[in-house]
């Protein structure tokens, strides 16, 4: 059980560079559209947790929340209808038609004033998507990048304790990202905790349509929140291998479908549609050449040595096992040990979706 002094210096080290800086008009009509085709045409598309965790444990580990006692959660519990694509990736645009969507100088420009730096890069671009949904998220933070460690060659659960330890700063990647939102919902906007998950949260205020943020999303708990009929944010049927794909028979609508069965179908104005696009971000050139040159990265067998031995310091006894980045035992241990238990406080209008924990 982590002590209150402990809790709150874990918080205090989730706490982006610069609170986010809100945004308008961060895309135009000839771009929403050529971004909604590529959506609409080249799916079909999974879902995030089926693309990114393969077990409660590695969920859990990007999340802070707290479970009845007793009560072991599964994958089941954070199932909603929200579906991820890349549209680019190691700092290549995947599809030709949005090259200047990635390649963004307007984009570039704020990335680089948000951390007062000489250099940054267009690194990925992606989209979230769904129609009406539950949002069970307590907070969760984007993977980490380190020198040596990072998506592209670690699990995600794995990043994501790296930077909730506050153990590896040195070798941090500074990122920033312009995360924009195209939602007609009234009631649904982006909570965050910029000055840690134990003090109070703030909001970007719905409607948020071609409205974003420019912000450190790896170092700052943050959530979306619920969207549309309450009766309508879990369809009835949904399934780890449910997919979402444009209605070839009519450029508005969008399907949700297990195999040939279609569970939910949406028009265009009923969906949340979020673009992550990010950039690494150097303070100079003598940062930009560290980073490249791959002469002071981290190994993954380091990052987990490390942790270990800080786990063990602190009284809790925990071996490396055979396959560490996998085994749910030691998963759990690790994340216990870093986690806060969740932000302390949420928006009154913008609650955790209920869960059902029967």
């Amino acid at each position: 059980m982590l002590t209150d002094e402990r809790r709150m210096q874990l918080s205090d080290v989730l706490r982006p560079a610069a609170p986010p800086r809100e945004i308008d008009n961060v895309y135009s009509a000839d771009q929403r559209a050529r971004l909604l085709d590529i959506v609409h045409t080249g799916g079909p598309w999974k879902l995030i947790i089926a693309q990114h965790f393969a077990s409660a444990e590695e969920l859990i580990a990007t999340m802070s929340g707290v479970f009845p006692e007793g009560f072991t959660p599964s994958l089941d519990l954070f199932l909603t209808p929200t579906f991820r694509g890349y549209l680019a990736n190691y700092g290549a645009v995947l599809y030709p038609q949005l090259h200047d969507c990635f390649y963004n100088q307007r984009f570039v420009d704020m990335a680089k004033s948000y951390w007062n730096a000489d250099y940054a890069k267009p690194q990925l671009m992606l989209f979230n998507i769904n129609g009406p949904c539950a949002n069970r998220d307590p907070g969760h933070l984007d993977s980490p990048s380190f020198r040596g460690v990072r998506h592209e060659n670690a699990p995600t659960w794995l990043t994501s304790v790296m930077g909730k330890s506050g153990l590896f700063r040195e070798y941090l990647i500074k990122m920033a990202q312009v995360i924009t939102w195209f939602s007609l919902d009234g009631g649904s906007g982006f909570t965050y905790w910029p000055d840690g998950p134990l003090r109070p949260p703030n909001r970007v205020l719905p409607p948020i349509n071609n409205r974003g943020v420019v912000v450190q999303n790896e170092m700052m708990v943050h959530r979306g929140e619920a969207n549309g009929p309450l009766d309508q944010q879990i369809p009835a049927g949904l399934a780890f291998d449910t997919v979402f794909t444009g209605d070839p028979d009519d450029n508005d609508y969008w399907l949700l479908m297990n195999g040939d069965q279609q569970i939910a179908r949406h028009h265009t104005d009923e969906l949340r549609f979020l673009v992550h696009w990010s950039a690494e971000v150097f303070a100079d050139y003598d940062e930009l050449k560290k980073n490249m040159e791959g002469s002071h990265d981290l190994s993954i067998e380091q990052a987990i040595d490390t942790l270990t031995k800080d786990v063990n310091a602190r009284g809790i006894k925990l071996a490396i096992p055979d396959d560490p980045l996998h085994d749910p035992e030691f998963i759990a241990t690790l994340n216990a040990a870093y986690d806060l238990g969740g932000p302390s406080t949420y928006p009154d209008e913008a609650p955790i979706s209920a869960f059902q924990l029967a």
